[in-house]
């Protein structure tokens, strides 16, 4: 029998390794506009975001938004919105890719609590369904095509 590495990477997916965190997250290291940086994989999350700390960091180019944040964190946050920006996560990559800026200064104090290191920002469901991406839960990796 083929194994799902095998058989994904026929098909043209790429596989990237996950680590997992002490609060049983999985993070994944990605590039935005050429910078690298750790965020938290979130298929709950319906955008890929960025704390407002990173901005610089990313060389993004925010804009107002009207569009309130809402999660675990709680509602009403305000946001803002950076266009344009080139995702890439392994050899996988994408252009004109928009991302939600907010504080994640909750989501960070959450991860120190659990001695975990601090994340720049979240990989949303739009980057895994642009991406086509498959979590293999068990081998702690993603595939993305």
């Amino acid at each position: 029998m083929i194994s799902l590495k095998k058989f994904l990477q026929e098909k043209g997916y790429t596989r990237v390794p996950l680590k997992r965190t002490p609060t049983d997250h999985f993070e994944i290291k990605a590039e935005i506009n050429g910078v690298q940086g750790r965020f938290i994989l979130d298929t709950g999350a319906s955008s890929t975001c960025v704390g407002f700390d990173s901005i610089e960091h990313f060389k993004l180019n925010p804009e107002s938004s009207e569009v309130k944040a809402a999660g675990a964190g709680g509602r009403g946050m305000e946001t803002q919105i950076a266009r344009k920006n080139e995702i890439s996560i392994g050899k996988w990559k994408k252009k004109n890719i928009a991302i939600i800026l907010f504080n994640m200064t909750h989501v960070n104090s959450a991860l120190l609590e659990y001695e975990s290191i601090p994340v720049n920002g979240i990989i949303g469901a739009d980057v895994l369904k642009k991406s086509k991406a498959i979590i293999d839960y068990d081998k702690h990796c993603i595939y993305l095509r």
